[in-house]
């Protein structure tokens, strides 16, 4: 965001003061050739409004209740890269705004999302590294203090602190890092998290500048990394200029009086629920200092659905976290969805759904036939379900008809109620959510990890793994959220461990550091799991098998869901296994398939064919 002084741009002297506009510039050539430029100054709704450049059309001036907003629509459908101009005119004050169209640089269709081809890290910035101790405290923002011994504090990370450990992050073996929000949270307390923006094209200057995240950006992809975008539609922060002095009560929800969301928005879908339950669910507040935005508004919807594009068109990311989806307007995010991939056919986005059953997130899911004839257009959904069946699965015994791994396959079995299985999210935990390991005791159950590494990174979807859970980060959500966004040792200059490095790393930690970055970059590229089609069976002495198959390759999966050695029969198995032996990826052993296999407690195979 730009803040205007105009001395030396104005033609003649005035009064007529414009502090805010957003977006600041533009580019020629979009896909969607209209554009909305929202200016913000004192009483400027009083200007006459007219613009000077080649092919560019003034189709609509809209006033507010407010009057110190003005909200232009111009036409660019015969516009040129250039540099216009806005004219305000007010009596005898006057006042001109040179404006960017900038040539577009990405070509929609060079702009790659992720796929199931990837597999995301998830990083708090405040929490991952502090590379740049300088921006800490940034004066004049709300909250001015970093207290490493507070969880609800900020403690100094940013994007310079991602960037120093770019390195580690892909020789880990990942493709892309998803980034908790980086705009602007310039609240009073909790702004650490980030989910309170006050300004959507601002990033938050004490984890950097806006050229610092395109920076950040282009230095992923150099090292073959992507980047995802935490954003979020649903609400701001009550510091946000736009709710501080709003255009209208109109901009948000209840005429911009807080009432509190009843959480349930399971009441969207439900067919036997009344329209105030939907109501309240969709348009109620998180917090009385999370304002939530009036989607329906069409000035607050181009607002958002242009923030967006800027993102990608400034950066090029190659994908959004989109946050609270089911909260906000279904129609809304529906279109807001099919612009941006109409403008990134290749792009890709996937919406928080924390909904407690698969038939719920899968009516969030583009082409659901639950949900027709309305459409989401939203591509992937987040699994959260099964991230539940993990979080019990691997410490229960697995029997015939239920518990344990048998809960996974009974899960994998309901895929029928997704458009496309493949677009799902997977993963056991998040900033969200207690860490897979809640215990110390928990972590040093190298078994329970490594089984649960193995299932994530070889079932269907798009896995995601929480920073940390390489080295046994350990934190339960009853708490406190702080804790579940603990520092990463190392990543501060004075810290006692950096576990960025191995000789740093307990035994343990490095036993699961190897066995994580193993699995990880024997996926990367690898199309029999990118691509596969998943085949399971029915756990047999509590032995759970499926395969992943793509043209004339396989791979098949073997774990034992007891805590005894168990012998099985392999003669159900013979329409997966085409050899008599195959290799075994984790032990790099030849392992023999005749007539029986036996695994030990616990035990994995990951046989290659």
């Amino acid at each position: 965001m730009v803040i205007f002084s105009f001395c030396g741009i104005c033609r003649a002297a005035a009064t007529i003061k414009v502090d805010k506009i957003a977006p600041s510039y533009w580019w020629a050539d979009m896909k969607n050739p209209e554009l909305q430029i929202l200016l913000y100054g004192n009483h400027i709704s009083s200007s006459e409004v007219s613009l000077s450049g080649k092919g560019v059309i003034l189709k609509e001036v809209v006033k507010q209740d407010n009057p110190n907003y003005l909200l232009l629509y111009i036409d660019l459908s015969e516009a040129e890269a250039q540099t216009f101009n806005i004219a305000l005119k007010d009596g005898k004050k006057k006042l001109t705004i040179p404006y960017e169209l900038k040539p577009r640089v990405r070509k929609g269709e060079d702009v790659k999302g992720f796929t199931s081809e990837d597999v995301l890290y998830l990083i708090m910035p405040d929490r991952f590294a502090n590379g740049n101790p300088d921006n800490d405290i940034v004066e004049g923002m709300l909250e001015n203090r970093v207290d490493r011994n507070d969880s609800f504090a900020r403690h100094g990370g940013d994007l310079q602190g991602i960037a120093d450990y770019l390195d580690y992050i892909a020789d880990l073996g990942v493709t892309a890092i998803w980034l908790n929000p980086t705009q602007e949270n310039d609240m009073k307390e909790g702004s650490y998290h980030g989910y309170a923006i006050t300004d959507y094209y601002q990033l938050d200057r004490r984890l950097g500048s806006n050229e610092e995240f395109k920076t950040l950006v282009e230095k992923a992809h150099q090292k073959g990394l992507k980047v995802v975008m935490d954003m979020i539609f649903n609400h701001c922060g009550s510091e946000n200029y736009l709710f501080k002095d709003k255009p209208s009560k109109e901009w948000f929800n209840f005429h911009s009086e807080y009432v509190q969301t009843s959480f349930k928005t399971a009441s969207v879908m439900d067919v036997h629920a009344s329209e105030y339950e939907r109501k309240i669910a969709t348009d109620g507040w998180f917090t009385s200092v999370m304002p939530d935005w009036n989607q329906r508004n069409r000035h607050v919807a181009r607002y958002l659905i242009q923030n967006s594009i800027w993102w990608i068109e400034y950066t090029g990311i190659n994908g959004i976290r989109q946050d609270t989806h089911p909260y906000a307007d279904f129609d809304f995010m529906s279109e807001w969805c099919k612009e941006v991939l109409e403008e990134y056919p290749y792009f890709n986005i996937v919406g928080e759904t924390w909904l407690n059953s698969n038939v719920l997130v899968s009516y969030w899911q583009k082409d659901s036939k639950l949900a027709a004839p309305r459409n989401s257009n939203l591509p992937t959904v987040m699994d959260f379900p099964l991230q539940s069946l993990m979080n019990q699965a691997f410490d229960e015994e697995t029997g015939e008809w239920g518990g344990g791994l048998y809960k996974l396959y009974d899960y994998l079995t309901q895929d029928i109620v997704y458009a496309d299985p493949m677009n799902l999210l997977v993963f056991f935990d998040n900033h969200d959510t207690s860490r897979f390991a809640t215990t110390d005791e928990k972590a040093d159950n190298l078994t329970r990890y490594k089984q649960t590494i193995t299932f994530l990174l070889t079932t269907r979807g798009i896995p995601q793994i929480y920073y940390g859970t390489e080295i046994l980060m350990a934190a339960d959500k009853a708490n406190g959220d702080g804790l579940l966004r603990c520092d990463f040792p190392g990543g501060w200059q004075n810290d006692a461990k950096n576990c960025f490095e191995a000789t740093n790393r307990t035994p343990q930690q490095n036993e699961a550091f190897s066995f994580m970055q193993k699995l990880l970059q024997w996926r990367k590229g690898n199309e029999v799991i990118a691509k596969g089609k998943l085949k399971h069976f029915a756990p047999n002495k509590g032995i759970y098998v499926y395969e992943r198959k793509y043209g004339n390759q396989s791979v098949v999966v073997f774990l034992n869901g007891n805590d005894r050695e168990q012998t099985i029969d392999l003669h159900p198995y013979q329409e997966i296994l085409s050899t008599s032996s195959a290799h075994d990826l984790l032990t790099d052993k030849k392992i023999e398939l005749r007539n029986e296999l036996t695994l030990p407690s616990r035990g994995i195979y990951l046989l290659a064919f």
